[in-house]
């Protein structure tokens, strides 16, 4: 008989009650001991030919990269990070801050990831000293219960209560609402409905807002090294992943010369008619994304379309004709498929990431391909999204990677533009209440003049 959600979370909350007092050593032994069973190798490759098998998602070598190297790399972020007792003390203005857990968390797990968000949400968890209950996607659930498997193995294994992670075994609409409304804090990794019904639980959220990553190349790029980056991105895990290009807007010198890159790269430019063809095998009613579009592979797709495209392509290209609904190319697609836009003047760029993320994907991601540094930093001016990524490949960099600072993590906040409450990575430290003790100092009273001098000089007192 399968445990009902009220069964899940009293033992949750048995097991959190038993290391809500451990001491940091004690929390890292389980931490690394977690975190080598889902690493492993052979762990690692079951997680992954499970979940191609059971979500028709994807490819099987880029999940098990994804599944070993995100886990890894959050567990680098939590290494020598302290979660219990004082973890800050400022003496000059007599603070102390002290880490507590915040519970039991319910983990809402998405069916493009559905080992790896598990994997790298489950040891940030367990760091704060909280259990965990993931809700896996429908098409996902025995892929959770097996990385869950490999993690209660190994909590038994070090001596701390397996109950401390579990999942869902049949979820569903009713069951997961039941989990977010039981539990202390919810992270919702998914799409924009499970979200929203995050936030409306009653229950404190983080959620993440929808991907439509767009990618600027000027004319400085090295073509040959941003063409190649974008391809890495796109094709990854048949672009499973919500940082995946879906526009790339190129300056207009050099839109010839990036499109023959392209080519090269494995990229098939659809004609005006291919183009239409594909669209109504995408969006059949015009408006909704085919349910069997995602994560499947661009020959897949092409065939099912009905276009003949060469042997050896990687992704398949559209020009952009549009950006709204009238043209959903400008939207999000969950697919190898990327829509190309041409810029003259810079400004014209930074426009189209402005107008294509208003559609679609506003507050999560960007990148550009650029020597300019005063682009750059205009665009971390003007752009209205959480992250943008400098000559990096989106799906590798957004959610951290060894060559850039970006913390590891699989939930990526979109802050109050994609409707989520942060817009940075969600880590360790979005896992822990703080108390703030504060000791009496000397005073520091504010001067007068250095608050309202230039006022009182041009308007007077």
């Amino acid at each position: 008989m399968t445990d009902t959600v009220h069964d899940l979370v009293a033992r949750a909350r048995a097991a959190q009650a038993m290391v809500c007092d451990w001491s940091q050593a004690h929390v890292d032994r389980m931490v690394a001991a977690v975190g080598w069973a889902v690493y492993r190798r052979e762990h690692a490759e079951a997680c992954a030919r499970l979940a191609c098998d059971e979500t028709g998602m994807g490819i099987y070598a880029d999940k098990v990269l994804k599944h070993r190297k995100k886990t890894l790399g959050t567990l680098r972020d939590l290494q020598g990070v302290t979660t219990v007792g004082l973890i800050e003390e400022d003496r000059s203005r007599g603070l102390l801050k002290f880490a507590k857990p915040v519970g039991v968390v319910g983990a809402l797990t998405p069916v493009t990831n559905a080992s790896s968000t598990i994997c790298c949400n489950g040891v940030s968890v367990l760091k704060g000293r909280n259990a965990v209950i993931f809700a896996p996607h429908p098409s996902a659930k025995r892929t959770a219960a097996l990385t869950c498997g490999y993690m209660r193995a190994a909590l038994r294994q070090v001596g701390a209560p397996e109950d401390l992670v579990q999942s869902i075994a049949e979820p569903s609409i009713p069951t997961t609402q039941e989990l977010m409304r039981a539990v202390d804090l919810i992270v919702a990794t998914g799409g924009a409905a499970m979200v929203k019904a995050a936030y409306s639980s009653g229950t404190p959220a983080y959620g993440v807002g929808a991907g439509n990553s767009i990618c600027i190349v000027d004319e400085t790029a090295d073509v040959a090294d941003a063409a190649h980056k974008i391809v890495q991105s796109k094709t990854f895990d048949n672009a499973t992943s919500c940082s995946s290009e879906n526009s790339v807007v190129i300056q207009e010198t050099i839109a010839d010369e990036m499109l023959k890159r392209f080519a090269v790269e494995g990229g098939y430019l659809c004609d005006p008619a291919e183009r239409e063809r594909l669209q109504r095998y995408m969006w059949p009613d015009g408006l909704h994304l085919n349910k069997q579009v995602p994560g499947q592979s661009a020959t897949k797709i092409a065939g099912a379309a009905g276009l003949a495209v060469p042997d050896g392509t990687r992704f398949l290209l559209v020009r952009g004709r549009a950006i709204g609904p009238e043209d959903p190319f400008s939207g999000e697609k969950l697919s190898p498929v990327l829509t190309v836009w041409t810029f003259g003047a810079f400004a014209e760029a930074i426009g189209y990431v402005q107008k294509l993320t208003d559609y679609s994907g506003r507050g999560h991601s960007c990148s550009i391909h650029t020597t300019l540094d005063d682009r750059i930093r205009e665009l971390g001016l003007r752009a209205p999204v959480s992250r943008i990524m400098v000559r990096q490949p989106q799906c590798y960099a957004n959610s951290g990677d060894y060559v850039n600072g970006m913390p590891f993590s699989l939930t990526l906040g979109c802050g109050t533009w994609g409707g989520n409450i942060v817009s940075e990575n969600i880590t360790w430290k979005h896992f822990i209440n703080t108390t703030w003790v504060s000791l009496p100092i000397e005073p520091v009273v504010p001067d007068e003049d250095a608050l309202f001098g230039a006022h009182w000089k041009e308007f007077g007192q």
